[in-house]
């Protein structure tokens, strides 16, 4: 009895997790070999600080301290530190940068300074700026930490603060200190509780890694934070609101030249384009035209960000720029060929979703083209992807919010972004199986839309050798031939895959021959097998798969015992698995559908989720049992 009380009072009086000065470090900290609460972790953040203060001028101050941990050859990625801040146009600035690296050797700390010559500073763009330099000395057991400061006249770009990050975090601390004059809303996306929770002090301590998990939005999405948005500014016989509607975040964007002042600039030679566009008999026709002009023409530089940098054109001059440009340049042709478009500020998959609730300029990342068809339908245009067609909403934008600039009428409405219709995909499967235990046959495949555009794109991208190795789904036995090719140039017909197949069906002998009918169906087995989700299931679009095959029994052989016809569906009815098995004239049929109805699923709902998927596989590797005789 004394025992069961003495442990818990120890364990009350161990100190709660906190920053430390640079500098000073706690020889444990030094001696750790693993994280307290998540064990496999290959680094975790000691703590992570971060204040935010004003100067006398109103200039806005963000300091950060890290100290990390590096626990195995895995975590030396952490030593590699990329900061981006708005130095290109000066208004931004950098200072009080510090690094060390701090070893253990033979019982006394070592410390190693980063050299500032180290440290390079390069113009992403004529706005952003980064601040890359490395970590010295760097092994298992050491621990690194930096320090800096970033100053900014923009009262709007208050630092948004993620308390979870890709690797576990022991301690992060935010501290705030805003004068009265200065209207911050904050909102709180925090589900753990807070270790320190006052108005101007946020901290939690033992926050797990948001990792990786298959269909997940962006981690920024789902990861433990606080975001900032300036309401208004409020001195004696002064008041300003700022950005606290979405119109007037597109009056703001529309009335900057890196964004607005573009939208009328003349492109060399665009006469020629125009003239062909304006010949075409259909606003459709004219739209695919110049999209495909534009597609074709420039070359996107992998950059996301919602302005222009050499402004619309140059780039078209040089045939080369970010997404922003290369789009704006097809609103203004689309424009000038009588095509009424509308630029749209949007937030790709990887940046994060938009929050409706947050206005602000700040949560996008690229420039896109709003078209509305009727009062129901709307094309969404993004030239910079090489596969990306007209009427097919880009993928990476599916299931958030743009924000459409329609500057002639001063109304800038935020659209939600989805594609109502699923998307489809068909497979037949005709083959023969031979009494010796060996499959042969034929697969004919359509694919419509998103499948579409993925099959070519994968099989351009990484070749057919690849392309072939990924339709095999593992199956090293599986042998494919002959594959060909239909309509992968037609934007507005299903791409048409057909290919010979054979395969050796092992654990078979001269009496029985085992065989799973679902080759070539679409594979969940490796996405939905833990027990536990930290995050939501996004598929971007609803979908419709289905299967058929044929399967010739040999002379000689019976069904012993096959999958029966089933049907599934979920609580709600949003996902929904048929199949159908049936004997007929020496052959065995069967039909497999899945259905997404919808293709959001909250991680609240996860565990009936679960639940259906592990039942679906294993209704698909179900197996069908020859006898002979």
């Amino acid at each position: 009895m004394l025992l069961a009380i003495a442990l818990p009072a120890k364990s009350q009086t161990q100190p709660a997790p906190e920053a430390q000065p640079y500098g000073k470090i706690d020889k444990a900290d030094l001696e750790m070999t693993s994280c307290d609460f998540e064990k496999d972790a290959n680094a975790e953040i000691l703590f992570d600080k971060g204040s935010v203060y004003f100067t006398n001028d109103y200039d806005m101050v963000f300091e950060r301290h890290t100290r990390i941990k590096i626990f195995n050859d895995n975590g030396k990625n952490e030593a590699n530190i990329r900061i981006e801040y708005s130095g290109g146009d000066r208004s931004e600035f950098i200072s009080n940068v510090q690094a060390e690296t701090i070893n253990e050797n033979n019982g006394a700390i070592q410390v190693t300074k980063v050299d500032k010559k180290l440290m390079y500073t390069q113009p992403l763009d004529k706005i952003e700026t980064t601040l890359t330099f490395s970590f010295p000395d760097v092994k298992a057991g050491s621990v690194i930490e930096f320090k800096y400061a970033i100053t900014t006249p923009y009262l709007d770009n208050f630092p948004d603060w993620y308390f979870q990050n890709n690797i576990p975090t022991r301690y992060s601390e935010l501290n705030t200190a805003i004068p009265d004059i200065l209207y911050y809303k904050n909102l709180v996306m925090v589900s753990r509780p807070f270790l320190k929770n006052t108005a101007d002090v946020k901290a939690l301590a033992n926050i797990p890694s948001i990792s990786d998990e298959p269909f997940m939005s962006s981690s920024h999405d789902n990861s433990e934070r606080i975001l900032y948005q300036l309401k208004s500014v409020s001195v004696p016989g002064y008041y300003r609101t700022y950005s606290d509607t979405w119109n007037k975040v597109g009056e703001d964007e529309a009335g900057f030249d890196d964004f607005g002042g573009q939208f009328k600039r003349k492109l060399a030679g665009e006469e020629e384009i125009l003239n062909k566009a304006k010949s075409l008999s259909t606003t459709d026709s004219k739209i695919a035209y110049i999209f495909n002009q534009v597609k074709n023409s420039m070359k996107w530089n992998d950059v996301n960000v919602r302005y222009t940098n050499d402004g619309t054109s140059e780039a078209w001059n040089k045939k080369t720029g970010n997404s922003t440009e290369v789009n704006l340049i097809l609103y203004h042709l689309l424009q000038k060929a009588g095509i009424k478009a509308y630029p749209m500020l949007v937030s790709t998959r990887k940046h994060g979703k938009i929050n409706p609730a947050y206005p602000g300029r700040y949560q996008f990342d690229k420039t896109v083209v709003y078209f509305p068809v009727d009062t129901s339908n709307f094309y969404v245009l993004d030239a910079t992807n090489k596969y990306n067609i007209y009427n097919e909403i880009p993928a990476n934008v599916l299931n958030g919010f743009g924000l459409c600039i329609n500057k002639e009428d001063k109304k800038h409405d935020l659209i939600f972004i989805q594609k109502a219709s699923p998307v489809r995909e068909t497979s037949l499967i005709n083959a023969e199986i031979k009494p010796d235990g060996k499959m042969s046959g034929t697969v004919q495949i359509n694919s419509f839309s998103y499948n579409r555009i993925d099959d070519i794109e994968s099989y351009k991208t990484d070749g057919e050798e690849k392309y072939i190795k990924a339709l095999k789904r593992g199956d090293n036995s599986l042998k494919i031939s002959s594959l060909k090719f239909e309509n992968m140039e037609v934007d507005s017909l299903p791409l048409g895959q057909n290919f010979d197949f054979s395969l050796d069906l092992t654990g078979s002998d001269e009496n029985y021959i085992y065989f799973k009918p679902n080759l070539f169906a679409p594979d969940f087995s490796k996405d939905f097998l833990s027990e536990h989700r930290y995050t939501d299931i996004d598929f971007g679009y609803q979908s419709a798969d289905a299967l058929s095959g044929i399967y010739k029994i040999p002379a000689g052989f019976k069904i012993d015992a096959m999958p029966k016809s089933v049907s599934m569906t979920m609580p709600d009815n949003s996902i929904t698995f048929k199949r159908m098995v049936a004997e007929q004239d020496g052959s065995l049929m069967v039909r497999y559908s899945l259905s997404f109805k919808k293709s959001l699923f909250f991680k609240e709902n996860y565990p009936e989720f679960h639940d259906f998927f592990k039942k679906l596989n294993e209704m698909m590797n179900e197996q069908v049992v020859l006898k002979k005789g």
